[in-house]
């Protein structure tokens, strides 16, 4: 029932939605999103000045967890066809090789908007419209169902609020000392 619905948004979003220049957008906000590569260039970018050297390294962690979590955990675990291997479609990106449940680009996505937006609430909403594009993009590519892309939000939050917890509660002052963070 749920992948039923699931299926029924992206169709719906493949016919009301898709056109010749968001396919092109959501093809490149989808690329910014491949490997956590931007948030990773975020997180070396905050790393460059004592002052934001915890919120580089709080969003590293974030993504670390993410990727545990998210790719190697629940992935493998619950090993959910992508809806571009069950439903024929013309893709706009490369043929994706991981399973689908929960996305990755979502969860890296909130993960590191989490932090930031701790770092800096002013730049914290255009951080988290970059990471809600990058999810809707998902969609609109036909990569990922809905269920993914809210699983991997809530999970890239919790792996952001689960850095930040770890940070008060001085967990990480060895390593933040390390980077000489503080």
């Amino acid at each position: 029932m749920i992948t039923s619905f699931d299926t029924m948004i992206l169709n719906l979003i493949q016919e009301f939605v898709r056109n010749d220049f968001l396919d092109l957008f959501f093809v490149f906000v989808t690329k910014l999103g491949d490997e956590g590569y931007i948030w990773i260039a975020m997180a070396i970018l905050l790393l460059f000045r004592k002052d934001t050297r915890k919120y580089g390294l709080m969003v590293g962690l974030a993504l670390l967890l993410g990727l545990l979590i998210n790719n190697n955990g629940i992935k493998p675990l619950v090993a959910r066809s992508r809806p571009c291997w069950v439903n024929e479609i013309e893709l706009l990106i490369s043929m994706p090789s991981g399973y689908s449940f929960p996305s990755g680009h979502t969860c890296s996505s909130m993960a590191a908007a989490y932090v930031l937006n701790k770092w800096n609430p002013k730049y914290g909403k255009y951080i988290y419209a970059l990471a809600i594009l990058i999810a809707f993009s998902r969609l609109y590519l036909y990569v990922h169902y809905p269920t993914d892309v809210l699983v991997g939000a809530l999970v890239g939050t919790l792996c952001g609020a689960i850095s930040l917890w770890l940070y008060k509660k001085g967990y990480l002052s060895k390593l933040f000392s390390l980077f000489k963070c503080e």
